[in-house]
């Protein structure tokens, strides 16, 4: 039996990629998964649809589930490699089917040779460059052969005496026969590591030029070629920053602040992978982060670098004591990184979306709290109406997803049943009425949270629109004059601290309606001049 307290963590997760950590009753790791969606993951193996197709295996996991932990990543690459190290290094009882041992494979060019070659390779020394790891051996592959291309360097074990035939097909410059120097070659070295650390726009453009052009002159083949090669400089891009070679432990704060409210992230990485996340809220404070950091490691482990977001200290001077405290406590060297290398900087993007998805929900709890609601606002919709007297009739509804706009989902009407008449509850009416009847027909999910931008008459035509419709869905008005939170169906309505978390995301979803319609109107209006003032002309050239 699931307590209500998983299953209402169960509805908080975000619908980002991630990792799992199902938990038993002692608070060991028993399972650990990756998700593109978190929440629909997790989800998924609570559900009593699902629990029927569930294997042997799973139906007993899940009746050993007491907690989970989640982990947010970029993408379901970066969750991929979270999971693969993390079940590496925990092992858990249910994870029977990873336990292989598979390490994923690296880019490497050698750093003890004259002339550095280009190599695969699963096994990480401490001399060498590298890159990735690969989880897709053709894209990693497909990098290889590009590289070699465009910067030829040299594969092959030791050098030969004699060119190979990489040197005849153009894809080496053959150091053996000393037909480049020492320097030449290894500027051919520095721009094949810049090329596969990222910096690859200019070789990305060149190549698309080519690709169009082989196919403007149906040499498909080529095209087909230049595509493939397109899309491996895409995955390399796509930095894989979950799993760095790092050679010692490191820690990883972000500490972001909302609304008097600070969240800090602290993410532990044992040699280049995140090991575990511990997630803190506090009241807002201009010290808060100098404090944490001294009363945190008083009692934790201290790793020799901690990369922070931002400074705990007001001049080198405070950041060396900083530093000297911890080193006395460790007995080895720690240093403070604020990164600008991309690869810690993607670490600190991450602790920084787990803090905004930490102070976020809380807001959104807060919503459902006050308002009632029944479940979490995941979905809020707000409409709003504007117009000119009889002209410009228009509407315009915002969406917010996880208490962000989501843009694409932003809808704009021209009111069609007042013809020409200010009519603002019909209006109104008329747009709700359309909004989720559409969604209706395609069968599309429905919001948790309506909001209406105005007092009891377009609330109470709003509710018209949905109880034609049969739907059920939470729906407030925000009043204007004093902000208050206007309901449906009576006279009663609701006050808040304007300040408060709460109204300050109500009256952004608001507000963010309002300009949406505002502007939409303006344009409406220029539309309609630039119609008349063409008119004019064409009559003065008749």
């Amino acid at each position: 039996m699931f307590t209500d307290t998983l299953l209402e963590k169960i509805q908080d997760l975000p619908k980002d990629p991630g990792v799992y950590l199902f938990k038993d009753s002692q608070g060991h790791i028993i399972y650990i998964g990756k998700a593109k969606n978190l929440k629909n993951r997790v989800k998924s193996y609570f559900q009593k649809s699902n629990q029927k197709t569930h294997s042997a295996k799973t139906i007993v996991l899940v009746k050993n589930i007491k907690d989970f932990e989640t982990i947010i990543v970029n993408s379901e690459v970066e969750a991929l490699l979270l999971e693969n190290r993390l079940i590496k290094k925990h092992k858990p009882k249910y994870n029977i089917s990873l336990k292989d041992g598979k390490s994923y494979a690296y880019i490497k060019i050698t750093t003890d040779d004259k002339f550095p070659k280009i190599m695969s390779t699963r096994i990480v020394k401490k001399t060498g460059t590298y890159f990735g790891p690969y989880t897709d051996g053709s894209a990693r592959r497909e990098l290889i052969h590009l590289a070699l291309r465009i910067f030829k360097l040299r594969t092959c074990k030791n050098l030969p005496k004699r060119a190979c035939l990489n040197y005849h097909i153009n894809l080496c410059t053959a150091p053996c026969e000393k037909k480049v120097t020492v320097e030449e070659y290894q500027n051919q070295v520095d721009q094949a590591i810049k090329f596969l650390k990222g910096n690859s726009k200019d070789i990305a453009k060149q190549l698309k030029i080519e690709m169009q052009d082989a196919s403007e002159h149906q040499d498909f083949e080529t095209a087909l070629e230049k595509r493939k090669q397109l899309e491996a400089i895409e995955y390399m891009q796509a930095k894989q920053v979950v799993d760095k070679i790092v050679r010692y432990d490191q820690d990883v704060i972000a500490a972001l602040e909302q609304n008097n409210k600070t969240a800090i992230i602290l993410f532990s990485i044992h040699k280049g992978v995140i090991s575990g996340k511990k997630e803190y809220k506090f009241e807002s404070d201009p010290e808060l982060l100098t404090e944490f950091i001294k009363l945190y490691y008083s009692t934790n482990s201290i790793p020799t670098e901690i990369i922070i977001n931002r400074k705990a200290w007001e001049n080198n001077s405070e950041k060396k004591t900083l530093e000297g405290y911890l080193t006395k406590l460790k007995g080895t060297n720690v240093k403070f990184t604020i990164p600008q290398r991309a690869d810690k900087t993607k670490l600190i993007e991450i602790a920084e979306k787990n803090a905004h998805f930490l102070l976020k929900n809380k807001i959104l709890e807060e919503i459902k709290d006050k308002l009632n609601l029944p479940e979490l606002p995941e979905t809020i919709e707000c409409f709003d109406i504007s117009n000119l007297g009889d002209e410009h009739i228009v509407a315009g509804m915002v969406q917010f997803v996880d208490g962000r706009p989501n843009r694409p989902g932003y809808r704009k009407f021209e009111i069609q049943s007042t013809k020409g008449k200010q009519d603002d509850f019909k209006s109104m009416h008329e747009v709700v009425y359309r909004r989720y009847h559409r969604l209706q027909k395609e069968n599309r999910p429905m919001p948790q949270l309506i909001i209406i931008d105005g007092g009891k008459g377009q609330v109470s035509a709003a509710m018209k629109a949905l109880k034609k419709l049969q739907l059920q869905i939470p729906l407030i008005g925000l009043a204007k004059q004093d902000e208050e939170i206007v309901l449906p169906d009576t006279e009663d309505t609701l006050k808040f601290k304007k300040t408060s978390p709460m109204m300050l995301m109500i009256r952004k979803v608001r507000d963010a309606t309002h300009n949406l319609v505002i502007n939409y109107n303006r344009t409406k209006r220029k539309m309609k001049m630039r119609k008349e003032i063409l008119a004019i002309d064409q009559e003065k050239k008749n």
